[in-house]
């Protein structure tokens, strides 16, 4: 085989094995402790597979890819999915502290997005009003003691106070789950959308501060959070729209879209992983 002739006639499968690699050795390198330098609040390296990352999204959502052929499309497909189960920036090299204070900076997204399915009840059918209110009747108090733990554990970061913050991530994660399953249940189309897409702004933040809190977990602990959680991502995951959570991540992170994408789809892979 001739590598310079396959690299012509497959540019795309061979691009994204390029950008895996330099992924892959990133990764390698960012676990040696060699940075290669500071960039912004983090590393050469860590920026470096960011970037990559975000490349490899760009080239799976490549629209010219529906008129390659079946095998291309699934073999691209495949090193994006690799490279997607890599670590990234958003969920690797994290100290507790660290974690606490973005869990608190999270707090402007989250009371809006909380705000936002208090709203929503009055833009349903009057029949699926009272259905979706008893849904997410417990959002406000939720969101409330989450935020207030994590301000508790970023001024007293002990065992205790992090035990704390675990168990009210998952608690308030089975009350998003819960809410999406009773939202589906609603008849009406119209309805449903508005609730659906007004619950998925608070999964979306709950789902991210999950996976921060799991960086910041032994894996005993995990088992111990992963335990409690009886309504799996696995049962929910239909009812989700990849475009909305990349969307309300990026405006977090201040990031592009591509790579909140990227790392929407690593947190929810940790999460099942992990048995949540």
């Amino acid at each position: 085989m001739n590598p310079i002739s396959n690299v012509w006639n497959h540019p795309k499968t061979s691009a994204a094995g390029l950008l895996i690699a330099v992924v892959t050795i990133a990764r390698v390198l960012s676990e040696q402790g060699i940075t290669l330098g500071a960039a912004g609040n983090g590393s050469v390296i860590t920026l470096v597979s960011a970037v990559a990352t975000a490349f490899l999204g760009l080239l799976a959502r490549d629209p010219s890819s529906q008129s390659s052929s079946t095998g291309s499309t699934a073999k691209l497909g495949a090193w994006a999915l690799i490279a997607l189960l890599l670590p990234l920036p958003f969920m690797a090299g994290c100290s507790g502290v660290t974690v606490a204070q973005d869990i608190v900076n999270w707090t402007p997204a989250l009371q809006s997005a909380v705000a936002t399915v208090d709203s929503t009840a009055a833009l349903l059918a009057p029949m699926d009003a009272p259905i979706f209110t008893a849904a997410t009747i417990g959002f406000d108090a939720a969101s409330n003691l989450l935020v207030a733990q994590a301000r508790a554990y970023l001024a007293n970061p002990t065992a205790g106070t992090l035990a704390q913050m675990q168990a009210q991530v998952v608690t308030f994660q089975q009350q998003v789950n819960a809410s999406l399953l009773q939202a589906a249940k609603i008849t009406n189309t119209a309805s449903q959308q508005h609730a659906l897409a007004a619950i998925q702004g608070v999964a979306t933040i709950v789902s991210a501060i999950l996976a921060l809190v799991q960086t910041i977990s032994s894996k005993a602990q995990v088992a111990q959070m992963a335990a409690q959680s009886t309504i799996k991502l696995a049962a929910v995951r239909p009812l989700l729209d990849d475009s909305t959570a990349a969307a309300v991540v990026a405006s977090h992170y201040g990031e592009p879209v591509q790579m909140a994408r990227a790392q929407v789809a690593q947190a929810e892979y940790a999460e099942a992983q992990a048995g949540f």
